[in-house]
């Protein structure tokens, strides 16, 4: 029979997001995964532009993320910020290929974690607000309400993953 504490420290693990192995699937409608890889799909062609852009955003809006990217060059337009931007974009974007299969989805989601986000766990929420804001702007017509409450679900999703990942990588 377990005892009082050893229930206290499984249940804080469930609350709190803690579990050594990391949730790998992404539960979107069909509905909506159709609209997250329409919206990808315009997004892939421009990914090294609308990521830059993502890039200088975050920088702008949270300043303290620079750091994280110090040893770029981080003003308007630069090559860094259109190289390493458009890696995270079309990380994101190689993940959507994998929602359905949960071996492909941590890899591809690792692979996310490979191109410079290797941040504070509290910093990938504010990333996926940055990217829907982009996403708006550059595709009003397209990221409909609809749209956006599936890219959101999406991008909570990986985040949610990537800071478990993290976590648990982290734990001593």
């Amino acid at each position: 029979m377990m005892n009082l504490f050893a229930v206290l420290i499984i249940w804080s693990k469930i609350i709190l997001g803690l579990s050594q192995t990391p949730n790998t699937t992404i539960s979107l409608t069909a509905t909506e995964l159709a609209l997250v890889k329409d919206i990808w799909a315009k997004v892939t062609p421009q990914a090294n532009e609308l990521g830059a852009e993502m890039l200088e955003r975050w920088f702008l809006s949270f300043p303290e993320t620079k750091g994280f990217f110090a040893r770029f060059d981080l003003s308007h337009g630069s090559n860094d910020l259109l190289i390493e931007g458009g890696k995270i974009l079309n990380a994101f974007g190689n993940a959507i290929n994998y929602v359905d299969d949960p071996a492909g989805l941590r890899v591809a989601i690792r692979d996310l974690r490979a191109y410079n986000l290797e941040l504070n766990p509290d910093n990938f929420p504010l990333l996926s607000h940055i990217i829907q804001v982009v996403l708006a702007s550059h595709f009003p017509d397209d990221f409909t309400i609809e749209a956006q409450a599936a890219v959101d679900k999406f991008l909570s999703e990986v985040s949610n993953f990537l800071i478990s990942d993290h976590r648990s990588m982290h734990q001593g």
